[in-house]
């Protein structure tokens, strides 16, 4: 995706129900790992904001995000809801990245706290979801979303309830 001077912006995606399709067969990790090396589709929401990479481990996920014009809101930075997309991916993932195959998850909640604007002067942004404690029935994350700078821009915690998948 690129962004030219006449401001337009045209993206496509693959059929999201395809990546579905493998949740419950493979353990999170192995589906993250699979999306990562192209084997699997990136969900939608990747290519809609522009999501330019992702690394996973058992635990831990990092994305990251190059700030664009089409990520801004009235006041001429980066929406937060923005922001809070790539806090809830690396969290949600996170947690994904940790859970065997036939069990799945779903996002409880989201706490977020802005530190600083963000603009397309910020350069790359890295966000880094991490999982603090993980039950049986429910699993809690944070992430840190940090500049080029390595300055803490935003941070996160989120709960999430794991459940029982049928393929």
């Amino acid at each position: 995706m690129t962004q030219t001077q006449d401001r337009s912006r045209t993206f496509s995606w693959s059929d999201p129900l395809a990546g579905a399709a493998h949740i419950g067969r493979r353990s999170g990790l192995e589906l993250l790992r699979a999306m990562i090396a192209g084997e699997l589709a990136a969900p939608p929401i990747m290519h809609l904001i522009d999501m330019a990479r992702m690394e996973a481990d058992e635990g831990r996920v990092t994305v990251e995000l190059v700030p664009q014009e089409f990520h801004y809101n009235p006041l001429g930075t980066v929406h937060g809801g923005v922001i809070s997309t790539l806090l809830d991916t690396a969290t949600g993932c996170a947690v994904h990245s940790t859970l065997p195959a036939g069990v799945g998850y779903t996002s409880l909640d989201l706490n977020v706290k802005f530190l600083r604007p963000v603009t397309v002067d910020s350069g790359r942004l890295r966000c880094e979801g991490t999982v603090l404690q993980r039950g049986r029935r429910t699993a809690l994350a944070e992430a840190r979303l940090t500049d080029t700078k390595d300055r803490l821009i935003a941070h996160a915690t989120s709960s999430c309830l794991l459940l029982p998948l049928t393929p």
